[in-house]
């Protein structure tokens, strides 16, 4: 399977942090965030991944190369200086993708979550991994009843970034700027998001603080 790490954002909200450095190449215990997420796919035997990128993503490119040193392969999906959001940026990228489902992962969130454990086929369009809510989204995003995702229900639960995407969910869709969300709830709607609960380590690096916590509790340790 493949996988695909969104990198494309402007981190607006990490400024003055990402003037220079893309959220992605953040430090987090001694190494950029998106490469603790490199790491774990290549523990889960993934062996190529596509990035896309847009704001300074020649930073990206220039700090990660093809991916021998980390033991795959990386192709970039670039998007200009302005970006084509979440669903947009998939779409963008579908010939690097292929018809198969993939492995879809945000580049700014950090966690312990073993990749192995994604299904690799789907009975549906896609499948959520969920987490607990945190203090900045405590209304949640999605339910969860029987394995299958809903837009709503008794306990709201959060999407963490991670997913296995079948490329029909963006079937239609025209290119230019778009978000994965209302793709999501429409499929979850017609009962075609399976998902499950991560209850280990996940942070949403979303502010200069919330990394500033991230690194204090990481240390230099992986």
């Amino acid at each position: 399977m493949k996988a695909m790490i969104l990198a494309a954002g402007k981190g607006e909200r990490m400024l003055p942090l990402t003037l220079t450095t893309p959220k992605p190449l953040l430090p987090a215990g001694g190494m950029p965030l998106i490469v603790h997420h490199i790491r774990r796919l290549v523990r889960a035997g993934v062996t190529e991944i596509i990035i896309n990128t847009a704001h300074i993503g020649q930073r990206i490119h220039a700090e990660l190369g093809d991916g021998a040193a980390l033991g795959l392969r990386i192709r970039y999906s670039h998007e200009g200086s302005t970006g084509l959001e979440t669903a947009g940026g998939i779409r963008r990228a579908m010939p690097l993708l292929g018809p198969a489902p993939f492995l879809l992962v945000n580049a700014d969130v950090w966690t312990d979550y073993a990749f192995e454990q994604m299904p690799t086929t789907l009975h549906g369009l896609a499948h959520l991994v969920l987490v607990p809510n945190p203090p900045h989204n405590p209304s949640g995003d999605f339910a969860l009843e029987d394995g299958r995702v809903a837009n709503k229900g008794s306990t709201m639960l959060t999407y963490s970034g991670i997913a296995v995407i079948h490329p029909h969910l963006l079937s239609g869709l025209p290119c230019g700027p778009a978000k994965l969300a209302p793709l999501l709830r429409k499929a979850a709607e017609e009962g075609l998001v399976s998902g499950e609960i991560h209850s280990g380590a996940w942070d949403d690096i979303g502010t200069p603080e919330r990394l500033r916590r991230l690194n204090q509790r990481l240390g230099e340790a992986d």
